[in-house]
């Protein structure tokens, strides 16, 4: 073997060990680069959308989630929390949704796009007050005797039937806001992406 190709084959071994090195070293920064693109807990919390499991609601139970630091509560309504929408359209200020507090496909007696599930954002239209829950009917639920169940806000009085819709003469001046959402598997809804599937 001459030198020339003694010389020829150190220099192409350092080649390769430098190019090896170098390749080593880019995916070293790379990867920590592409890791920090991916949106943080903080960043999820500010808007990205939050996917609920609601198998385990029972009908007439509520759960609340928080998507973009805002309360949103899930009611699973019985049949009897359905047919008092009924009664309620004559005594709330926007019986049809016309007002855009909610996605074009919760425009409904409902609001929602499953009868039986409510996806509304807990937060009161007045003053941003988190209305409770007062699904009892009647007197016992302390509201007033011809109460069918919803809504009632603590701050100033509002009331919302079981769709989130405001009663008239009511401080509120909208329905409570419905957010974005759909379906991705029977029982699985993702809140903050639009979508009817």
């Amino acid at each position: 073997m001459s030198v020339e190709q003694k010389m020829d084959n150190g220099r192409r071994t350092l080649l390769l060990a430098t190019s090896a090195a170098g390749g080593v070293a880019a995916v070293a920064t790379a990867v920590p680069f592409v890791a920090s693109l991916t949106p943080s807990e903080r960043a999820k919390a500010a808007g990205a959308p939050v996917e609920v499991d609601v198998g385990k609601l029972a009908p007439g139970e509520m759960m609340t989630v928080e998507w973009r630091g805002k309360p949103v509560w899930i009611l699973r309504r019985t049949p009897e929390m359905l047919a008092s929408l009924d009664k309620t359209d004559d005594k709330v200020s926007d019986p049809q949704s016309d007002k855009l507090q909610q996605p074009e496909y919760a425009k409904n007696k409902h609001r929602s796009i499953k009868p039986e599930y409510l996806i509304a954002v807990g937060i009161c239209t007045h003053l941003g007050c988190s209305p409770s829950d007062k699904f009892k009917v009647g007197a016992e639920s302390g509201v007033g005797a011809d109460w069918p169940g919803g809504f009632l806000c603590p701050c100033h009085g509002s009331q919302f039937d079981l769709a989130g819709r405001v009663y008239k003469s009511m401080p509120a001046p909208d329905n409570l806001e419905i957010p974005p959402h759909k379906y991705v598997a029977d029982t699985t809804i993702l809140v903050g992406e639009d979508g009817k599937a």
